[in-house]
């Protein structure tokens, strides 16, 4: 398993993939150093992300080869189909699915995402409207619903 580090303007994120695809991306809680050297498996996903945070770049096109069960597989493939710039509740994500009862279950299932950003769990808000659960910390799922929202507003404080 290959395996680089990257900055974001929300932290350290971990690549690990291979030649069968990226495996996982995951933000980190405490800085790593820059891998000097990506090895050549990821060397795509860096240069995506990248794109994506230089905000030149809203639909990622890898190989993709997430460890989960079929019906993890299945919400995140779903999750795949939110399009940027846009957010749907766990409800509507349940409905989706197939089935609104297995709401925790498929938001069981999202909080597992081991691809950040690739797979936009990000993308998925309370019924109200309200940014909750996220592995990544709320702040950052802010910072990626404001990363990519079609009016861009300066903050007022």
């Amino acid at each position: 398993m290959a395996i680089a580090f990257i900055s974001t303007p929300l932290g350290s994120a971990k690549l690990e993939g291979d030649e069968n695809g990226l495996n996982s991306v995951t933000v980190l809680e405490q800085d790593e150093p820059e891998s000097k050297i990506i090895p050549d498996v990821l060397v795509d996903a860096v240069y995506q992300l990248n794109e994506y945070f230089e905000g030149k770049r809203q639909n990622f096109d890898l190989l993709l080869n997430p460890e989960g069960t079929e019906f993890q597989k299945k919400v995140w493939s779903l999750l795949s189909e939110i399009p940027y710039g846009k957010t749907i509740s766990y409800l509507e994500l349940s409905r989706r699915f197939g089935d609104e009862k297995a709401i925790r279950a498929v938001a069981a299932a999202n909080g597992k995402n081991p691809l950040w950003i690739i797979i936009p769990c990000h993308r998925v808000i309370g019924s109200d409207g309200s940014l909750t659960g996220y592995a990544g910390g709320l702040h950052r799922k802010k910072w990626l619903l404001n990363h990519e929202s079609p009016s861009k507003q300066q903050s007022l404080f």
